[in-house]
């Protein structure tokens, strides 16, 4: 399951929904609005392998790891997040969910920053 921070615009959305990327925006499809950061990490533990993408940097966070779900800090402008989540999405790296799992992801514009559960240090990975 693919989802949204509400910090992540409609508009970015429509264009995930258009491109049948199947997304839950947290405060409308699930959870509440108006969430704080600390409510939603349990929230995602009750979810099935949940994939959370969010423009907001404070959940690129080592201490946030679990093997349940994976993180995904979108260091962008908000004008451009569907298509980066969408190029995420297809990296064949990422293309599942048990790949994705237990990792915190880092994606900007020229390059993807992971850590993974079991490592110590952040491996960095160019755009295909």
């Amino acid at each position: 399951m693919n989802v949204l921070d509400e910090n992540v615009p409609d508009s970015q959305i429509r264009i995930l929904r258009s491109k049948r990327v199947p997304v839950r925006q947290i405060g409308l499809d699930i959870g509440r609005k108006g969430m704080k950061d600390n409510e939603i990490i349990p929230l995602l533990h009750h979810l099935d392998r949940p994939t959370f993408f969010t423009l907001d940097g404070d959940f690129y966070d080592r201490r946030l790891f679990h093997q349940g779900y994976c993180l995904v800090h979108l260091d962008m402008e908000e004008e451009i997040v569907a298509e980066y989540i969408r190029r995420f999405l297809r990296q064949s790296a990422f293309k599942s969910k048990g790949n994705r799992m237990g990792r915190i992801i880092r994606i900007s514009s020229t390059n993807l920053v992971v850590w993974h559960f079991h490592q110590r240090q952040e491996t960095r990975l160019s755009w295909n």
